[in-house]
């Protein structure tokens, strides 16, 4: 059974940064893309980063571009989102997300994490 668990995510202050992390369990993890999203209240889910299986190809969303850094860690099975300089609009439940073929967009993902919250004040 496929399991994405995401931490990382709290309340923070403009300009804080944090570090989500996302953990992959029954995938052979090196074999997928790996997204996060995240969905503001009342708003549909948007794409914020992806990276491919050997860690070679990045797309960010221009509204975290140069502030959010996308990485991961094969051998750990694990993601991380690096997101510094947040703003009060970074405030979202951000889920990370895995399918075979990298995509910016949400729908085609197969695989969810259950989301973590990051709030941040102004």
């Amino acid at each position: 059974q496929v399991q994405l668990v995401e931490s990382g995510g709290g309340l923070v202050q403009g300009g804080d940064s944090l570090r989500l992390s996302c953990v992959a369990s029954g995938v052979p993890f090196r074999d997928y893309a790996m997204g996060w999203f995240r969905q503001a209240p009342g708003k549909e889910r948007e794409f914020v980063a992806v990276i491919t299986w050997i860690g070679g190809r990045e797309y960010y969303a221009d509204s975290v571009r140069g502030r959010f850094t996308i990485s991961r860690d094969n051998a750990k099975s694990t993601m991380y989102l690096q997101m510094n300089s947040l703003k009060p609009e970074d405030t979202a439940v951000y889920y990370c997300a895995a399918r075979r073929t990298i995509s910016t967009t949400a729908s085609v993902y197969e695989y969810w994490g259950q989301g973590t919250q990051v709030t941040v004040s102004s």
